[in-house]
């Protein structure tokens, strides 16, 4: 990747999270970019591709990140508790603006459009990923314990960039520990027991 590329796609992949993929135009990219327009347009002929791009840089991170959860030689139940955990993390951090795919979804929700295909590919990509996991814990209800996975994620990404994201990641840390401890053999008072337990 060209050193011109590198920072277009930083520096775009800054202004669409901090301030919307709408609301940032080209202009705006090459003038923080500080790069000629002819450039912009040679690496991405249009703001689509931009926008794809800068989804699809995000997408590899988490694989990567799940890839290195996933060869840590960690058994599954904690290899769930780490994807959790890095999640929490980044609610957690600084500049925290939810979730970039559910934002981008929220933008472009005209299914036909590349950046909705971009969301559904990553969102497509995490339920299967955690539902492989879930079935290796012994799980045998793993895809709809991954979607509660997931909605859970969704929510706590959601109202952690609404409000103080402490109490929420630690709601959702809790529910997610009672989705493994449902596969022990609890019964399903006991794990709402458990998930409410500070």
């Amino acid at each position: 990747m060209s050193e011109a590329r590198t920072r277009l796609l930083d520096t775009a992949s800054r202004l669409f999270y901090a301030d919307g993929l709408r609301a940032v135009g080209i202009d705006r990219v090459i003038a923080e970019a500080q790069v000629t327009r002819a450039t912009l347009y040679r690496h991405f002929p249009s703001k689509d591709d931009l926008l794809v791009a800068y989804l699809t840089q995000i997408d590899e991170a988490i694989r990567g990140r799940m890839d290195a959860a996933r060869s840590s030689g960690a058994d599954p139940d904690d290899i769930i508790r780490t994807v959790a955990q890095a999640i929490s993390d980044d609610i957690q951090g600084a500049g925290f603006r939810g979730c970039a795919f559910l934002n981008a979804a929220a933008e472009y929700p005209d299914p036909d459009h590349p950046v909705h295909h971009a969301v559904l590919e990553h969102r497509e990509w995490f339920l299967r990923t955690m539902t492989e996991l879930f079935a290796q814990t012994g799980k045998i209800d793993a895809e709809p314990a991954a979607r509660h996975f997931v909605m859970l994620r969704d929510g706590a990404m959601t109202a952690g960039s609404l409000t103080d994201p402490q109490p929420i990641c630690a709601t959702f840390l809790r529910g997610i520990e009672g989705l493994l401890a449902y596969r022990s053999g609890l019964e399903a008072d006991d794990v709402t027991a458990l998930s409410n337990t500070p």
